[in-house]
Protein backbone atom coordinates (compact mmCIF):
# COMPACT_ATOMS: atom_id res chain seq x y z
CA UNK A 1 0.00 0.00 0.00
CA UNK A 2 0.98 3.67 -0.69
CA UNK A 3 -0.08 6.59 0.35
CA UNK A 4 -0.17 9.82 -1.34
CA UNK A 5 0.90 12.49 1.43
CA UNK A 6 4.52 13.88 1.67
CA UNK A 7 6.95 13.95 4.46
CA UNK A 8 9.47 16.25 5.45
CA UNK A 9 12.08 14.31 6.96
CA UNK A 10 13.51 17.70 8.84
CA UNK A 11 11.11 16.77 11.70
CA UNK A 12 13.20 13.75 12.31
CA UNK A 13 15.78 14.67 14.68
CA UNK A 14 18.64 12.89 16.46
CA UNK A 15 16.44 11.80 19.22
CA UNK A 16 12.93 12.32 18.54
CA UNK A 17 10.43 13.87 16.36
CA UNK A 18 9.25 17.47 16.45
CA UNK A 19 7.43 19.67 14.51
CA UNK A 20 4.76 22.55 14.21
CA UNK A 21 1.45 21.14 13.99
CA UNK A 22 -0.43 21.93 11.14
CA UNK A 23 2.34 22.56 9.42
CA UNK A 24 4.90 20.06 8.92
CA UNK A 25 3.53 17.69 11.59
CA UNK A 26 -0.55 17.12 10.60
CA UNK A 27 -2.63 14.23 11.03
CA UNK A 28 -1.91 12.09 8.13
CA UNK A 29 1.69 12.57 8.87
CA UNK A 30 0.97 10.93 12.24
CA UNK A 31 -0.89 8.29 10.60
CA UNK A 32 2.32 7.48 8.13
CA UNK A 33 4.78 7.54 10.91
CA UNK A 34 2.51 5.02 12.97
CA UNK A 35 2.33 2.68 9.65
CA UNK A 36 6.57 3.29 9.44
CA UNK A 37 6.74 2.80 12.84
CA UNK A 38 4.67 -0.30 12.84
CA UNK A 39 6.08 -1.76 10.28
CA UNK A 40 10.10 -1.17 10.84
CA UNK A 41 9.32 -2.45 14.60
CA UNK A 42 7.32 -5.22 13.65
CA UNK A 43 6.04 -6.52 17.30
CA UNK A 44 2.98 -7.74 18.57
CA UNK A 45 2.12 -4.41 20.60
CA UNK A 46 3.47 -0.56 21.40
CA UNK A 47 2.42 1.39 24.40
CA UNK A 48 1.17 4.76 23.30
CA UNK A 49 0.83 7.91 25.79
CA UNK A 50 0.31 11.77 25.02
CA UNK A 51 0.92 14.71 26.85
CA UNK A 52 -1.69 17.92 27.52
CA UNK A 53 -1.05 19.88 24.07
CA UNK A 54 -3.61 20.64 22.43
CA UNK A 55 -2.62 18.45 19.25
CA UNK A 56 -2.00 15.57 20.96
CA UNK A 57 -5.30 14.13 21.10
CA UNK A 58 -5.48 14.02 17.53
CA UNK A 59 -1.91 12.86 16.72
CA UNK A 60 -2.26 10.42 19.25
CA UNK A 61 -5.26 8.82 17.56
CA UNK A 62 -3.83 9.30 14.18
CA UNK A 63 -0.65 7.68 15.20
CA UNK A 64 -2.87 4.88 16.77
CA UNK A 65 -4.61 4.50 13.78
CA UNK A 66 -1.77 3.63 11.22
CA UNK A 67 -0.18 1.71 13.89
CA UNK A 68 -3.76 -0.79 14.15
CA UNK A 69 -3.99 -0.71 10.06
CA UNK A 70 -0.54 -2.01 10.19
CA UNK A 71 -1.49 -5.02 12.43
CA UNK A 72 -0.32 -3.85 15.81
CA UNK A 73 -1.76 -4.04 18.99
CA UNK A 74 -1.82 -0.87 20.92
CA UNK A 75 -2.22 0.10 24.63
CA UNK A 76 -3.32 3.11 24.91
CA UNK A 77 -2.33 5.15 28.12
CA UNK A 78 -3.91 8.27 27.94
CA UNK A 79 -2.45 11.26 29.61
CA UNK A 80 0.82 10.05 30.94
CA UNK A 81 4.57 11.91 31.91
CA UNK A 82 6.92 10.87 29.65
CA UNK A 83 9.24 8.66 32.16
CA UNK A 84 5.40 7.09 33.14
CA UNK A 85 5.73 6.09 29.37
CA UNK A 86 8.96 4.67 29.86
CA UNK A 87 8.19 3.03 33.36
CA UNK A 88 5.27 1.02 31.56
CA UNK A 89 7.12 -0.21 28.95
CA UNK A 90 9.68 -1.14 31.50
CA UNK A 91 6.99 -2.90 34.11
CA UNK A 92 4.80 -4.82 31.32
CA UNK A 93 6.84 -5.78 29.53
CA UNK A 94 5.68 -3.97 25.90
CA UNK A 95 7.81 -4.02 22.94
CA UNK A 96 7.79 -0.59 22.21
CA UNK A 97 6.39 2.74 23.63
CA UNK A 98 5.72 6.05 21.29
CA UNK A 99 4.77 9.12 23.65
CA UNK A 100 3.52 12.02 22.06
CA UNK A 101 4.90 15.37 23.01
CA UNK A 102 7.08 18.09 22.35
CA UNK A 103 8.89 18.27 25.82
CA UNK A 104 9.63 21.64 26.54
CA UNK A 105 8.78 23.87 23.08
CA UNK A 106 6.16 26.13 22.40
CA UNK A 107 2.49 25.52 22.33
CA UNK A 108 2.49 25.42 18.58
CA UNK A 109 4.81 22.28 18.58
CA UNK A 110 4.51 18.57 19.08
CA UNK A 111 6.63 15.71 18.56
CA UNK A 112 7.02 11.92 19.18
CA UNK A 113 10.22 10.16 21.55
CA UNK A 114 10.12 6.26 20.63
CA UNK A 115 11.53 3.65 22.55
CA UNK A 116 11.99 -0.49 22.24
CA UNK A 117 11.92 -3.29 24.81
CA UNK A 118 12.68 -2.70 28.25
CA UNK A 119 12.69 1.72 27.63
CA UNK A 120 15.97 1.46 25.09
CA UNK A 121 15.58 4.53 23.23
CA UNK A 122 15.03 4.45 19.53
CA UNK A 123 17.39 7.65 18.13
CA UNK A 124 18.36 8.17 14.45
CA UNK A 125 20.95 5.56 14.95
CA UNK A 126 19.45 2.89 16.48
CA UNK A 127 15.54 2.90 14.37
CA UNK A 128 14.59 6.56 13.82
CA UNK A 129 16.62 6.81 11.00
CA UNK A 130 15.28 3.40 9.83
CA UNK A 131 11.51 4.80 10.43
CA UNK A 132 12.34 7.88 8.54
CA UNK A 133 12.77 6.67 5.60
CA UNK A 134 10.01 4.46 5.59
CA UNK A 135 7.68 7.31 6.56
CA UNK A 136 9.25 9.39 3.13
CA UNK A 137 8.77 6.58 0.91
CA UNK A 138 5.57 5.81 1.72
CA UNK A 139 5.39 2.08 0.62
CA UNK A 140 3.99 -0.21 3.63
CA UNK A 141 3.00 -4.46 3.75
CA UNK A 142 -0.66 -4.98 4.43
CA UNK A 143 -1.06 -7.38 7.36
CA UNK A 144 -3.36 -9.98 7.44
CA UNK A 145 -5.47 -8.43 10.24
CA UNK A 146 -5.46 -5.04 12.38
CA UNK A 147 -4.53 -4.29 15.57
CA UNK A 148 -6.68 -3.59 18.56
CA UNK A 149 -6.49 -0.52 21.18
CA UNK A 150 -6.85 -1.55 24.59
CA UNK A 151 -6.74 1.18 27.43
CA UNK A 152 -4.53 1.11 30.30
CA UNK A 153 -3.96 3.53 33.78
CA UNK A 154 -0.56 3.35 34.67
CA UNK A 155 -1.05 6.09 37.47
CA UNK A 156 -1.18 4.56 40.52
CA UNK A 157 1.58 1.76 39.33
CA UNK A 158 3.88 4.19 37.92
CA UNK A 159 3.75 6.71 41.69
CA UNK A 160 4.16 3.60 43.80
CA UNK A 161 7.49 2.45 41.54
CA UNK A 162 8.56 6.30 42.05
CA UNK A 163 8.28 6.28 45.83
CA UNK A 164 9.98 2.81 46.47
CA UNK A 165 13.13 4.93 45.51
CA UNK A 166 12.81 6.66 49.27
CA UNK A 167 11.75 5.43 52.78
CA UNK A 168 8.55 7.39 52.88
CA UNK A 169 8.45 7.03 57.02
CA UNK A 170 12.12 9.52 56.95
CA UNK A 171 9.40 12.56 54.76
CA UNK A 172 9.07 14.86 56.91
CA UNK A 173 5.92 17.14 56.56
CA UNK A 174 7.55 19.97 54.44
CA UNK A 175 6.19 22.34 52.64
CA UNK A 176 6.64 22.28 48.59
CA UNK A 177 6.29 24.64 46.16
CA UNK A 178 5.78 23.10 42.53
CA UNK A 179 5.32 24.47 39.00
CA UNK A 180 3.90 22.21 36.90
CA UNK A 181 3.85 24.89 34.19
CA UNK A 182 0.25 23.39 33.01
CA UNK A 183 1.71 20.45 31.98
CA UNK A 184 1.87 17.26 33.06
CA UNK A 185 3.36 17.20 36.24
CA UNK A 186 0.04 19.15 36.98
CA UNK A 187 -1.80 15.50 36.90
CA UNK A 188 1.03 13.22 38.62
CA UNK A 189 1.85 14.98 41.44
CA UNK A 190 -1.49 15.09 43.73
CA UNK A 191 -1.25 11.20 43.31
CA UNK A 192 2.63 11.65 44.97
CA UNK A 193 1.54 13.58 47.56
CA UNK A 194 -1.28 11.60 48.75
CA UNK A 195 1.20 9.53 50.44
CA UNK A 196 3.43 11.79 51.99
CA UNK A 197 3.30 13.94 54.73
CA UNK A 198 4.21 17.24 53.01
CA UNK A 199 2.19 20.84 52.55
CA UNK A 200 1.91 20.61 48.77
CA UNK A 201 1.57 24.59 47.13
CA UNK A 202 0.36 23.87 43.29
CA UNK A 203 1.16 26.15 40.80
CA UNK A 204 -0.35 25.96 37.44
CA UNK A 205 -1.96 22.24 37.71
CA UNK A 206 -4.17 22.93 35.07
CA UNK A 207 -3.49 20.82 32.28
CA UNK A 208 -3.42 23.91 29.18
CA UNK A 209 -1.02 22.79 25.90
CA UNK A 210 -1.82 26.89 25.66
CA UNK A 211 0.76 27.69 28.63
CA UNK A 212 -1.01 30.59 29.52
CA UNK A 213 1.46 31.53 32.38
CA UNK A 214 5.00 30.64 31.12
CA UNK A 215 6.83 28.08 28.46
CA UNK A 216 6.77 25.01 30.39
CA UNK A 217 10.57 25.14 29.81
CA UNK A 218 12.42 25.79 33.30
CA UNK A 219 15.81 25.26 32.04
CA UNK A 220 15.76 28.98 31.24
CA UNK A 221 15.78 31.20 34.61
CA UNK A 222 12.60 33.54 33.14
CA UNK A 223 10.56 30.44 34.10
CA UNK A 224 11.33 29.79 37.18
CA UNK A 225 10.60 33.77 38.43
CA UNK A 226 7.19 32.50 39.79
CA UNK A 227 8.00 29.01 41.61
CA UNK A 228 11.12 31.52 43.14
CA UNK A 229 8.36 34.05 44.18
CA UNK A 230 5.58 31.69 45.65
CA UNK A 231 8.59 29.75 47.87
CA UNK A 232 9.63 33.11 48.95
CA UNK A 233 5.46 34.31 50.05
CA UNK A 234 5.07 31.22 51.51
CA UNK A 235 8.38 30.31 53.64
CA UNK A 236 8.55 26.81 51.62
CA UNK A 237 10.94 24.28 52.33
CA UNK A 238 11.78 23.88 48.49
CA UNK A 239 10.40 24.27 45.35
CA UNK A 240 10.22 22.64 42.43
CA UNK A 241 9.21 23.32 38.62
CA UNK A 242 9.10 20.54 35.45
CA UNK A 243 9.24 21.00 32.08
CA UNK A 244 6.02 20.23 29.71
CA UNK A 245 6.18 16.19 29.56
CA UNK A 246 7.32 16.34 33.13
CA UNK A 247 10.66 13.99 32.83
CA UNK A 248 12.95 17.17 33.37
CA UNK A 249 13.01 18.31 37.39
CA UNK A 250 14.57 21.82 38.48
CA UNK A 251 14.46 22.53 42.41
CA UNK A 252 15.04 25.78 44.22
CA UNK A 253 15.99 25.98 47.74
CA UNK A 254 14.37 27.52 51.06
CA UNK A 255 15.83 30.64 49.58
CA UNK A 256 14.03 30.72 46.70
CA UNK A 257 17.59 30.30 44.86
CA UNK A 258 18.15 27.66 42.17
CA UNK A 259 19.53 24.63 42.70
CA UNK A 260 21.54 23.28 39.07
CA UNK A 261 21.54 19.76 37.66
CA UNK A 262 25.29 19.58 38.85
CA UNK A 263 24.04 20.30 42.61
CA UNK A 264 21.08 17.88 41.93
CA UNK A 265 23.33 15.15 40.17
CA UNK A 266 25.27 15.52 43.59
CA UNK A 267 22.61 15.40 46.04
CA UNK A 268 21.33 12.05 44.16
CA UNK A 269 24.93 10.43 44.13
CA UNK A 270 24.91 11.08 48.06
CA UNK A 271 21.96 9.11 48.81
CA UNK A 272 22.38 6.84 46.39
CA UNK A 273 25.69 5.64 46.99
CA UNK A 274 24.95 5.70 51.06
CA UNK A 275 22.26 3.28 50.32
CA UNK A 276 24.75 1.03 47.37
CA UNK A 277 28.28 1.89 48.12
CA UNK A 278 30.99 0.66 45.83
CA UNK A 279 27.95 1.19 42.87
CA UNK A 280 28.93 3.34 39.38
CA UNK A 281 28.10 6.87 39.10
CA UNK A 282 27.49 8.88 35.32
CA UNK A 283 27.66 11.85 34.71
CA UNK A 284 28.08 14.23 31.71
CA UNK A 285 31.57 15.83 30.68
CA UNK A 286 29.61 19.06 31.64
CA UNK A 287 28.84 18.37 35.24
CA UNK A 288 30.76 19.86 38.15
CA UNK A 289 34.09 17.83 38.82
CA UNK A 290 32.51 17.88 42.57
CA UNK A 291 30.46 14.84 41.23
CA UNK A 292 34.08 12.75 40.64
CA UNK A 293 35.40 14.36 43.54
CA UNK A 294 32.46 13.13 45.93
CA UNK A 295 32.31 9.66 44.31
CA UNK A 296 35.46 8.59 44.97
CA UNK A 297 35.19 10.11 48.89
CA UNK A 298 32.04 7.53 49.02
CA UNK A 299 34.28 4.43 47.39
CA UNK A 300 32.05 4.62 44.67
CA UNK A 301 32.93 4.55 40.74
CA UNK A 302 32.63 7.08 38.22
CA UNK A 303 32.59 7.41 34.64
CA UNK A 304 32.43 10.53 32.51
CA UNK A 305 30.05 10.75 29.18
CA UNK A 306 29.49 12.59 26.28
CA UNK A 307 26.32 15.04 26.24
CA UNK A 308 22.83 13.38 24.78
CA UNK A 309 20.22 10.83 27.14
CA UNK A 310 21.26 8.39 24.14
CA UNK A 311 24.80 8.16 25.14
CA UNK A 312 24.50 8.49 28.98
CA UNK A 313 21.90 5.44 28.93
CA UNK A 314 23.81 3.08 26.37
CA UNK A 315 26.94 3.70 29.00
CA UNK A 316 24.60 2.96 32.38
CA UNK A 317 23.94 -0.27 30.38
CA UNK A 318 27.88 -1.35 29.81
CA UNK A 319 28.81 -0.52 32.85
CA UNK A 320 26.03 -0.98 35.29
CA UNK A 321 26.09 2.33 36.90
CA UNK A 322 23.15 2.87 39.33
CA UNK A 323 22.53 6.45 38.16
CA UNK A 324 23.52 9.11 36.10
CA UNK A 325 23.54 13.19 36.03
CA UNK A 326 22.93 16.05 32.91
CA UNK A 327 23.10 19.27 33.74
CA UNK A 328 19.96 20.25 31.67
CA UNK A 329 18.13 18.24 34.06
CA UNK A 330 17.68 14.73 33.01
CA UNK A 331 18.44 11.89 35.80
CA UNK A 332 18.91 8.72 34.88
CA UNK A 333 18.35 5.58 37.09
CA UNK A 334 19.36 2.11 37.12
CA UNK A 335 16.34 0.81 38.69
CA UNK A 336 14.07 2.00 36.21
CA UNK A 337 14.91 0.44 33.36
CA UNK A 338 18.10 3.34 32.57
CA UNK A 339 15.51 5.77 31.75
CA UNK A 340 15.48 9.53 33.11
CA UNK A 341 12.85 10.73 35.88
CA UNK A 342 12.58 14.18 37.01
CA UNK A 343 9.76 12.60 39.57
CA UNK A 344 12.27 9.94 41.43
CA UNK A 345 15.04 12.82 41.37
CA UNK A 346 12.93 15.34 42.98
CA UNK A 347 11.18 12.46 45.82
CA UNK A 348 15.29 11.61 46.56
CA UNK A 349 16.01 15.53 46.92
CA UNK A 350 12.71 15.34 49.21
CA UNK A 351 14.17 12.65 51.42
CA UNK A 352 17.92 14.42 51.36
CA UNK A 353 16.49 17.50 52.99
CA UNK A 354 14.07 15.01 55.39
CA UNK A 355 17.26 12.80 56.65
CA UNK A 356 19.82 15.49 56.57
CA UNK A 357 17.11 17.16 59.06
CA UNK A 358 18.50 21.28 57.64
CA UNK A 359 17.32 23.42 55.22
CA UNK A 360 18.16 22.59 51.19
CA UNK A 361 20.98 25.25 51.34
CA UNK A 362 22.60 23.83 54.15
CA UNK A 363 22.28 19.97 53.02
CA UNK A 364 24.13 20.83 49.37
CA UNK A 365 26.69 23.26 50.59
CA UNK A 366 29.18 21.07 51.35
CA UNK A 367 28.92 19.63 47.97
CA UNK A 368 28.97 22.83 45.95
CA UNK A 369 33.02 23.50 45.96
CA UNK A 370 33.02 25.30 42.80
CA UNK A 371 31.76 28.29 40.79
CA UNK A 372 30.24 27.60 37.70
CA UNK A 373 29.43 29.75 34.51
CA UNK A 374 26.51 28.01 33.56
CA UNK A 375 26.04 27.46 30.20
CA UNK A 376 27.09 30.28 27.89
CA UNK A 377 25.98 30.40 23.46
CA UNK A 378 28.05 31.92 21.31
CA UNK A 379 26.90 32.11 17.52
CA UNK A 380 30.27 31.05 15.06
CA UNK A 381 30.32 30.29 11.43
CA UNK A 382 32.00 27.56 11.74
CA UNK A 383 32.09 25.27 15.05
CA UNK A 384 34.12 22.74 14.46
CA UNK A 385 37.20 25.22 12.88
CA UNK A 386 36.20 27.17 16.46
CA UNK A 387 36.60 24.12 18.17
CA UNK A 388 40.26 23.68 16.90
CA UNK A 389 41.13 26.72 17.49
CA UNK A 390 40.17 26.84 20.86
CA UNK A 391 41.70 23.64 21.17
CA UNK A 392 45.10 24.93 19.54
CA UNK A 393 45.45 28.34 21.70
CA UNK A 394 43.95 27.09 25.28
CA UNK A 395 45.92 23.35 25.28
CA UNK A 396 48.81 24.44 24.68
CA UNK A 397 49.83 24.94 28.47
CA UNK A 398 46.72 23.39 30.27
CA UNK A 399 46.87 20.22 32.45
CA UNK A 400 45.07 17.51 29.73
CA UNK A 401 42.58 18.12 27.15
CA UNK A 402 40.11 15.89 25.66
CA UNK A 403 38.22 15.63 22.56
CA UNK A 404 34.83 13.02 24.13
CA UNK A 405 32.22 15.86 22.73
CA UNK A 406 33.71 19.20 21.66
CA UNK A 407 36.81 20.02 23.78
CA UNK A 408 37.28 19.91 27.32
CA UNK A 409 40.73 21.76 29.04
CA UNK A 410 41.78 21.78 32.40
CA UNK A 411 44.14 23.99 33.74
CA UNK A 412 43.42 22.65 38.04
CA UNK A 413 42.08 25.36 39.05
CA UNK A 414 39.84 25.81 36.36
CA UNK A 415 38.44 24.20 33.32
CA UNK A 416 35.86 24.42 30.88
CA UNK A 417 34.12 22.78 27.80
CA UNK A 418 33.23 24.19 24.35
CA UNK A 419 31.08 22.29 21.92
CA UNK A 420 29.08 22.56 18.94
CA UNK A 421 25.18 22.76 19.50
CA UNK A 422 23.23 19.62 17.22
CA UNK A 423 20.54 21.67 15.90
CA UNK A 424 21.91 25.50 15.52
CA UNK A 425 25.32 27.19 14.34
CA UNK A 426 26.13 27.98 18.07
CA UNK A 427 28.92 27.34 20.72
CA UNK A 428 27.94 26.24 24.37
CA UNK A 429 30.33 27.07 26.81
CA UNK A 430 30.60 25.60 30.34
CA UNK A 431 33.48 26.62 32.71
CA UNK A 432 34.27 25.71 36.69
CA UNK A 433 36.67 27.55 38.41
CA UNK A 434 37.89 27.36 42.53
CA UNK A 435 36.72 31.03 42.89
CA UNK A 436 34.31 33.67 41.74
CA UNK A 437 36.92 35.97 40.15
CA UNK A 438 38.96 33.17 38.74
CA UNK A 439 35.80 31.85 36.81
CA UNK A 440 34.46 35.32 35.75
CA UNK A 441 38.19 36.05 34.26
CA UNK A 442 38.63 32.94 32.72
CA UNK A 443 34.97 32.52 31.18
CA UNK A 444 35.68 36.56 29.80
CA UNK A 445 38.90 35.40 28.11
CA UNK A 446 37.68 31.77 26.59
CA UNK A 447 34.27 33.82 25.29
CA UNK A 448 35.87 37.31 24.20
CA UNK A 449 38.21 34.55 22.07
CA UNK A 450 35.48 32.43 20.87
CA UNK A 451 33.76 35.34 19.65
CA UNK A 452 36.66 37.22 18.35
Amino acid sequence: MSTQASIDPSIFGAYDIRGVYGEKLTEETAYIIGRAAGQYLDVPEIAVGRDMRLSSPQLAANLIRGLTDQGVNVIDLGLVTTDALYFAVGKFNYAAGVMITASHNPGKYNGMKFCRAQAYPISRDTGLGEIRDLAVKGQFSEPTQKGEVSKQDITDAYVQHALSFIDIKKIKPLKIVADAGNGMAGLMLPHVFKHLPCELVPLYFELDGSFPNHPASPIEPENMVDVQKKVRETNADMGVAFDGDADRMFPVDEHGDLVDGSMVTLAVTNSLLQKQPGSTILYNLIVSRAVPELVEKLGGKSGRTRVGHSFIKAQMRDENAIFGGEHSGHFYFRDNWYADSGLIAFLIMLELVSTEDKPLSEAIKPLDIYYRSGEINSTVQDAQAKIAQVKEHFGKQARSVDTLDGVSVDYGDWWFNVRASNTEPLLRLNLEAKNPSLMEQKRDEVLSFIRG
